[in-house]
């Protein structure tokens, strides 16, 4: 029997819980050590005791406050709870074959060099009968998990193409297309994050698994679906994080900031796009002047005139210097077309209808062939403006011909609460409310 199973062992009813399956599968000692302590009464010392790891250290992991990827400290885990290696993806344990494993270290966070001469040198004096030959066989065993050990890097060049093909938008797809595409690669790379990896492959993938979230995040957010988005954000946000790259943290800040924006909360949206813009810098990027852009819309909604027009001179600033790769007509670029976007509606809540007209008519020229719900949302920017100049009917038209255009798999979502709005903003005698009417399936 194993040294540590004697003091630490996971109870096999445990061990086939669920949770502790995904646990073991995913490598989450974290989890592992919490279960051992509340679902099986085992103590942070005992745990400790039998892993060779500190008790306040166990109590740290269990927390989540701390990471376990060396391989010596998984094995010495495994060995201390009873877990067969495979079971952790690991080499069998010697203890699996009856064969004695050698008493832990305490080694606190990590391997003591000295300390583990100490103990071989001590365990061989006592010759091989009985804890020397553990030490020697624990040594290979050490070995032969490392050579057995899958090392293969991830293609992480076909992960960061997929990327970049989806980030091209919908291309004529339904979103929700789009997105069940998008779930079925995240789910197909997301074994790639259990694996151990040298430091240059997690940063990447971290930086793929932050575009890939956080377009996840765009298309829910088109969909109507605003509280998982700002989940998928979250997610996106952290995985950007850990890829160290601030410009991609402050594009997933910026995208976020874009959901309480179209969901009635711009005080929310303009901390989000202020916390972006932070994170961008002062220097030209998409990521800086999109959340200079969604600043601007956000503070002219919340009624901050000087705000919002410090942050339309901002985001023209910017746009002027950005490089053509910046300015790419894509989820992570900010083109020319979706900066008359963004202009377009900070202009219409400022009422500067007039500049507003220019941008929309710009946005629409730029491409002969704008996407399904771009053209939709600047058709209702140019209602919004006649509304504000008091032609109450063209508004009506103009949102009941833009959103009734559009499949129905498109009215939902976004284009759907924008439509209401206007709606909701006119007075119950305007010409063609009815027909708007029945195209959102309201009482006029």
């Amino acid at each position: 029997m194993a040294f540590g199973t004697q003091l630490a062992a996971l109870p096999s009813v445990l061990r086939r819980d669920p949770r502790c399956v995904a646990a073991m599968a995913r490598r989450d000692i974290g989890a592992l050590f919490a279960l051992a302590h509340h679902e099986a009464g085992i103590s942070y010392n005992r745990i400790g005791e039998a892993c060779g790891i500190r008790a306040e250290r166990v109590s740290q992991i269990a927390r989540g406050n701390g990471e376990v990827s060396s391989l010596p400290v998984l094995e010495r885990i495994a060995d201390g709870l009873g877990i067969p290696g495979a079971d952790l993806g690991l080499a069998s344990r010697p203890w699996e074959a009856g064969v004695p494993t050698t008493p832990p270290i305490d080694r606190g966070d990590g391997d003591d060099p000295m300390k583990r001469r100490d103990v071989m040198r001590g365990a061989l004096a006592a010759g091989l009968a009985g804890t020397g030959l553990a030490a020697v066989t624990s040594t290979r065993t050490d070995i032969d998990a490392a050579l057995a050990a899958d090392h293969t890097q991830p293609d992480l060049d076909h992960w960061q193409s997929t990327a970049e093909r989806y980030g091209y938008g919908y291309h004529g797809r339904a979103p929700s297309d789009v997105l069940s595409s998008l779930l079925e690669d995240v789910e197909e790379m997301k074994p790639l994050l259990f694996r151990a990896q040298s430091d240059r492959s997690r940063t990447q993938l971290c930086h793929v698994t932050g575009q890939m979230a956080g377009m996840v995040a765009i298309v829910l957010h088109d969909l109507g679906e605003h509280r998982e988005a700002h989940r998928w954000f979250a997610t996106a946000g952290r995985a950007a994080k850990q890829s160290g790259d601030q410009l991609l943290h402050a594009w997933v800040l910026g995208r976020e900031a874009m959901v309480p924006l179209n969901y009635g909360a711009p005080a929310a949206a303009a901390k989000l796009a202020d916390q972006a813009r932070h994170l961008a810098g002062n220097g030209p990027s998409s990521a800086a002047a999109l959340a200079a852009a969604v600043a601007s819309r956000a503070y002219a909604m919340d009624g901050y005139r000087d705000k919002a027009l410090a942050a339309v001179s901002d985001v023209e600033r910017l746009a002027d210097l950005l490089t053509p790769q910046q300015r790419a007509d894509t989820w992570f670029g900010y083109p020319v077309q979706k900066h008359h976007v963004h202009m377009s509606q900070a202009l219409t809540h400022l009422g500067e209808t007039a500049r507003a007209y220019e941008t929309q008519a710009a946005a629409l020229e730029l491409s002969r062939a704008p996407s399904l719900m771009t053209r939709a949302l600047i058709a209702i920017d140019e209602a919004c403006c006649r509304l504000h100049d008091g032609d109450r009917a063209q508004a009506a038209h103009i949102t009941a011909q833009a959103y009734g255009s559009l499949p129905a798999s498109y009215r939902n979502g976004l284009t759907r609460i924008r439509a209401l709005a206007v709606f909701q903003r006119l007075p119950a005698d305007t010409i063609h409310l009815d027909d708007l009417a029945d195209l959102l399936g309201v009482a006029a």
